[in-house]
């Protein structure tokens, strides 16, 4: 069944030339060597996801994708993403406490973001 095959996060977005600034320029990924129509296909260390233009984009309040870091490597993953003019968000959690940005439940540390058009992206650690 499907558990056989890969899987991607796909993102939509409204306007593809401002989410590829955002996602090459800003977050710094590079786009796969694959032609989609109508769309980007990005690599990251465990495979990637798609960004494609739809009117439906933004709709998703809920975390889109969440990158897993390192825990030594945490810190300035952060630090990059404030110095791009990445803006952090905080949302009420049952628990945990939140410094300068950063949700601490625990030994997870996390993140959260939104891309242009709304979608909500996440870094954490464990």
């Amino acid at each position: 069944m499907l558990s056989a095959h890969p899987a991607i996060p796909v993102l939509a977005v409204t306007d593809l030339d401002r989410a590829r600034a955002f996602y090459e320029g800003t977050l710094g990924f590079t786009a796969r060597d694959e032609e989609i129509p109508e769309g980007v296909l990005y690599r990251s260390a465990n495979g990637g996801f798609l960004v494609y233009p739809s009117s439906y984009a933004g709709t998703n309040k809920a975390t889109a994708i969440s990158f897993q870091v390192a825990g030594d490597a945490f810190d300035a993953e952060v630090a990059a993403l404030r110095s791009a003019g990445v803006e952090l968000q905080t949302f009420d959690v049952p628990e945990g406490e939140w410094v300068d940005g950063v949700l601490t439940s625990g030994s997870m540390r996390a993140a959260w973001f939104a891309d242009p058009d709304g979608n909500v992206l996440n870094v954490e650690t464990s």
